[in-house]
Formats: C-alpha cells, sequence, structure tokens
C-alpha cells in the first residue's frame, strides 16, 4: 500500500493507492472520501474491494494532512480543491467516488466545481441541515453540542452529540426540554481534559452542516449522482438530510444497510455491517 504525500503551497495531503494504477481491470479508482474521519475509518470497506484499485486520504487537518495555511475551519470547496489535486496526482480520472457524512458534503463541491473528475459519486448521508424544514431547531441543537463543548469538554458534548444525532424525527419543544444526557450512560468521561479542537463537536465544521449544494450545476454534470441513506438511519437528523439532498435533485435516497457509519468496522465501537454495505455499494456503482 504506496502512501502518497501531495505538497500545495496550502497543506501536505496524505493519501493512499491500494491497488495498481491503472486499475488492473481497466475501471476507474474508487476513491473513497470522508469527514471530519480519516482514511483509517475505509478499512474494513476497503477490504470487500480486493479487485479494486482504491485510494483513500485524510482531509487537511486531519489524520497526516498537515495544514500550512494557518486555518482550522472545514470548508467543502477547500477540500473539494484538495480532492481534485489528487485526482489529478492519480492520472486516472475520472473516477468513482464512495463519499460519507462530511466526505459527501465534499464530494457535492467537487462535482460542482470539477464536473470532469467523477464518473459516479455515491453520497452517503451528507449533513446539509440547512435543507431540513426544521432547520432552524436542527441548528439550534448543534449549537447547544459546540456550547456543551466549550462548557464542559469533550465527554458531555459527545454525548449531546450522540442524543442529537440519534433523535428521530423533527427538533421540536420535547428534545429541547430533555435534560442533558449523562456522558456516563454512553461510556463517556464526565472529566474535561481541556482540549477544544475536536472538529465534530466545535465550531470547525460550521461550513459544512451549512453548506448549499448547487443543483443547476450539479444537474449540468456528467456525473451520476447516487444520494444514499442507512436502513437505520431513517428519521435520524442525517437520514433525513439524505432524503433531503435527494428530493433536491429530483430523485429518492437509495437505501444502504446499517447506519451513518455503516461501512465500519468495530475498530472505532460503532460497528456496521460492512459486508453486506461494501455488496450493496457494488450493485449501486454497477
Amino acid at each position: 500500500m504506496p502512501t502518497h504525500l501531495l505538497e500545495t503551497p496550502e497543506v501536505t495531503l496524505a493519501y493512499d493507492v491500494h491497488g495498481p494504477l491503472p486499475a488492473a481491470d481497466g475501471r476507474p479508482p474508487l476513491v473513497m472520501i470522508a469527514q471530519p474521519m480519516d482514511a483509517r475509518g475505509f478499512e474494513a470497506l476497503r477490504s470487500h474491494f480486493p479487485d479494486r484499485t482504491v485510494v483513500t486520504y485524510d482531509p487537511r487537518g486531519l489524520g497526516r494532512s498537515i495544514r500550512k495555511d494557518g486555518r482550522v475551519d472545514h470548508v467543502p470547496d477547500v477540500q473539494a480543491a484538495d480532492v481534485h489535486a489528487v485526482i489529478e496526482a492519480l492520472g486516472a480520472g475520472p473516477v468513482e467516488m464512495f463519499a460519507s457524512s462530511g466526505g459527501a458534503v465534499t464530494a457535492l463541491a467537487l462535482v460542482t466545481a470539477h464536473p470532469g473528475d467523477v464518473v459516479t459519486l455515491v453520497a452517503h448521508e451528507p449533513p446539509l441541515i440547512t435543507l431540513l424544514p426544521d432547520a432552524r431547531a436542527a441548528a439550534r441543537a448543534g449549537a447547544d453540542i459546540r456550547e456543551t463543548y466549550e462548557a464542559k469538554g469533550w465527554g458531555a458534548a459527545m454525548a449531546a452529540f450522540i442524543t442529537m444525532t440519534s433523535w428521530v424525527g423533527e427538533f421540536t419543544d420535547d428534545y429541547f426540554a430533555r435534560p442533558a444526557p449523562d456522558p456516563a450512560a454512553f461510556g463517556m468521561p464526565a472529566e474535561d481534559d481541556g482540549s477544544r479542537d475536536d472538529p465534530l463537536l466545535s465550531d470547525r465544521s460550521s461550513a459544512v452542516t451549512g453548506y448549499r449544494p448547487d443543483v443547476d450545476a450539479l444537474a449540468a454534470a456528467p456525473t451520476r449522482i447516487v444520494v444514499a441513506v442507512g436502513e437505520e438511519s431513517q428519521g435520524t437528523v442525517t437520514g433525513r438530510t439524505a432524503v433531503a439532498v435527494a428530493e433536491l435533485l429530483g430523485q429518492r435516497a437509495t437505501v444502504f444497510p446499517s447506519h451513518h457509519g455503516g461501512f465500519l468496522g468495530g475498530e472505532f465501537g460503532y460497528a456496521g455491517q460492512p459486508e453486506a454495505f461494501a455488496r450493496r455499494l457494488r450493485e449501486v456503482l454497477a
């Protein structure tokens, strides 16, 4: 597995190429991206594609990709430019792409800016809360997590995050009337370690959830876009955002096995169904 470092004036991007280039089967490379998760999260899913050349990468400022621009925010258009640079460095585009969570938002920005880079995009549960009918309430729920993080630290904020992302339906007064969740109930530490740089719990990824897709540009692109939703995500915030994005693009969301992390193995304590997920991804790509 060769690991490559792509140097730009703003960042050193680390990406991994699993398999030969050009691909032995003549198919495009299969690029897997996420955010804020880095390449490590795709180990289980990638293992079910031994016949494909798979490319994974660490977004700027995450994992092995070191920023030089002095910034800490995660902006979809900036990350899209990074992915475009990686695809150009591969010299094997256009690619097929599986993109999950914030990575799916990056991928939509990529297709908007560089429509010739991707032949098929599977965008798995992009968390675009601005598209929800209860967008203002969803934004308030997200703000509560960030305020909890600032006030109490990682464990309390992660408990609040799990509570938010597990909530089924719109964020109503009943949601906001709930007592603050106990971190211990979720196996999280109650102690505050003092850090405030988590990209999921701080305001560093606000530009991701606040991104608004350019529908006209996406419709004009030659890329085949498939919006995916986990069968266990139906009604949760990322399940609802996936449905909203699909409707915006004039389609129905394509159901995949498991939940928001359905492609994960058990290495992060949030195991999905990676084998079944991979089978479904093969079907959709075909």
